[in-house]
């Protein structure tokens, strides 16, 4: 397996603090441990585990241990239970239960967390343990009901339309609807996945009675890291709320205190050049109630503080007395939002790091304003895997063109990558020609511009919108003459149809988009171990992966 390390900075859509987390110079670094405490590219964060009390552990284990279970956990997985309950610590990374296990980063994730944890346990001697957090309580339904493959000539989405008319935690919902929706999508999924072994998982765990989102995402996850013992976890259960709760205690009593640590600390990161992830807004809270409607169906209701110091959700009125009796006696109800889920997380799991995606690493900064008002210290939060994956055919037409990654990124388009690939198989000498006039007409142009500015300044901006539109005219015989050469040659545009579907599908990173299941279908569970090995390598910025 051959792989190259591209920067950061050369990937589209990643925001300047995950820039600067990832790729920091010193002045950086110093700006940037005020809210990333723990330098993520050094060992050091694996002594950081917090010690948790042998009843917690117990608690932990035995809840853990029934989920394992359920998901099919292998005897690695259930050996790493028995670890957390022994004093391990874990290497925590999580995602969204998206339909059939979604994109190519959830394994990436999961095979980091792999590989910190075996990393951290042969540094410090202390045994640490892979888990996955299931976002189960997350109520973007939208966003998990749909899984996209790239077929030889388009990217298609499978979707299984699910209904949600409210905000329903998504980890409970069927994925079968009895519509039929659910057949349909696992008979083309195994049909663009060939049939390959992962097709059979699929239709085992998402076809199964009474299958959900969650409980079916987390049996594909279980198999396919059975080997690594990566243990699976669902918090949205009453069991893992009471471990919890005194974080959900403290930011019902705290909202005001906590609300007022995240106003400064988004200030901060404004007045530092970056952008909040998260808008807080004055009246805001950290946790969700989840109340039955009148379909007795689970709904999520954002819990907004009145001024008199009430709260309110789905249009019911609460005393802060309510909300903490609703805490003790059904603590599931209760439900963490964005910036509180890693806390809450935290005071459940002995955590030595956090392993997370650039959007999670960003929230982050935030988060730590909530991390140190409540639990007193800030988890160490490390990067995952980035990574391309380049299939052999693939492979080997961007190296026949001599194109790199960023290249295709710079391009955008399939048909813009064409007319570079026609500009690249023009003849020799009309490359010279069009160099040769291109270069003469610029000099002959900025010496006119000069000139003539010298003489006014409306002359001279005349002269430079003048040769600008004639700059442009030669960039436009360029283009043309590139154009010709696709059109001869069917091949090139051929090849940058297939580079672009497959490297950056639709304009986006294919981590992000691309289903990791049909990697899987490809490659066969030892893509797995691949990624592990990866995700030690050092390499803070970007992996292209040839297979």
């Amino acid at each position: 397996m051959q792989a190259e390390c591209i920067s950061i900075s050369e990937l589209p859509g990643t925001t300047k603090l995950f820039r600067d987390f990832a790729e920091s110079s010193a002045e950086d670094t110093r700006v940037l441990r005020k809210w990333y405490p723990h330098d993520p590219f050094v060992m050091e964060w694996a002594r950081h585990a917090p010690e948790l009390s042998a009843e917690h552990r117990a608690k932990l284990a035995d809840a853990l241990r029934v989920q394992v279970t359920a998901f099919g956990g292998s005897d690695a997985a259930l050996a790493n239970v028995e670890k957390l309950r022994n004093g391990a610590a874990a290497v925590v990374t999580g995602q969204q239960v998206a339909l059939f296990g979604g994109p190519l980063l959830t394994l990436l994730k999961a095979a980091t967390a792999v590989r910190k944890a075996q990393d951290a346990t042969k540094a410090g001697g202390r045994e640490h343990v892979p888990v996955f957090w299931l976002a189960t309580e997350d109520h973007d339904l939208e966003e998990v009901d749909q899984v996209a493959f790239v077929t030889k000539q388009a990217v298609e989405t499978i979707k299984l339309e699910l209904n949600a008319n409210q905000p329903r935690p998504v980890g409970g919902i069927r994925v079968d609807d009895g519509s039929g929706a659910l057949a349909a999508a696992l008979e083309r999924a195994s049909e663009l996945l060939e049939w390959a072994p992962v097709a059979d998982w699929l239709r085992e765990f998402y076809a199964a009675p009474s299958a959900t989102l969650a409980s079916a995402f987390g049996k594909l996850l279980t198999r396919l890291f059975a080997k690594q013992g990566l243990v699976v976890m669902d918090a949205s259960t009453r069991e893992f709320h009471a471990l919890g709760s005194p974080v959900l205690r403290k930011a019902i009593e705290q909202a005001e205190e906590l609300e007022a640590a995240l106003i400064a600390r988004s200030k901060d990161l404004e007045d530092a050049g970056y952008h909040a992830q998260v808008n807080v807004e004055a009246g805001m809270s950290l946790v969700f109630l989840i109340s039955a409607n009148e379909a007795g169906e689970q709904v999520r209701y954002s819990l907004r503080r009145g001024a008199g110091g009430e709260w309110k959700a789905g249009g019911k009125t609460y005393s802060t007395a309510e909300l903490l009796a609703i805490l003790a006696n059904e603590p599931e109800r209760v439900s963490p939002n964005a910036l509180l889920r890693a806390v809450f997380q935290d005071a459940i799991l002995p955590t030595a790091a956090y392993v997370g995606g650039p959007a999670e690493i960003a929230y982050f900064a935030q988060s730590a304003a909530v991390y140190e008002k409540i639990l007193g210290r800030v988890t160490p939060v490390l990067p995952r895997l980035s990574a391309t994956l380049l299939e052999p055919a693939i492979a080997q037409v961007m190296a026949a063109h001599e194109i790199s990654l960023p290249q295709v990124f710079e391009a955008k388009t399939a048909e813009e990558l064409a007319v570079r690939l026609g500009a690249r198989a023009m003849p020799i000498e009309g490359k010279r020609k069009l160099a040769a006039v291109g270069n003469a007409m610029d000099a002959e142009l900025t010496a006119l511009t000069e000139y003539m500015s010298a003489m006014s300044d409306d002359l001279g901006r005349a002269a430079g919108v003048s040769a600008n539109k004639m700059r442009y005219q030669m960039n436009r015989l360029r283009r043309m003459a590139a154009a010709f050469e696709v059109q001869k040659e069917a091949s090139l545009k051929k090849h940058a149809t297939a580079i672009v579907l497959n490297v950056f599908p639709d304009g986006q990173l294919q981590e992000r988009l691309l289903a990791g299941v049909g990697f899987v279908a490809r490659h066969g569970d030892g893509l797995v171990e691949v990624l592990v090995e990866h995700a030690g390598l050092e390499c803070p910025g970007h992996r292209v992966i040839a297979l």
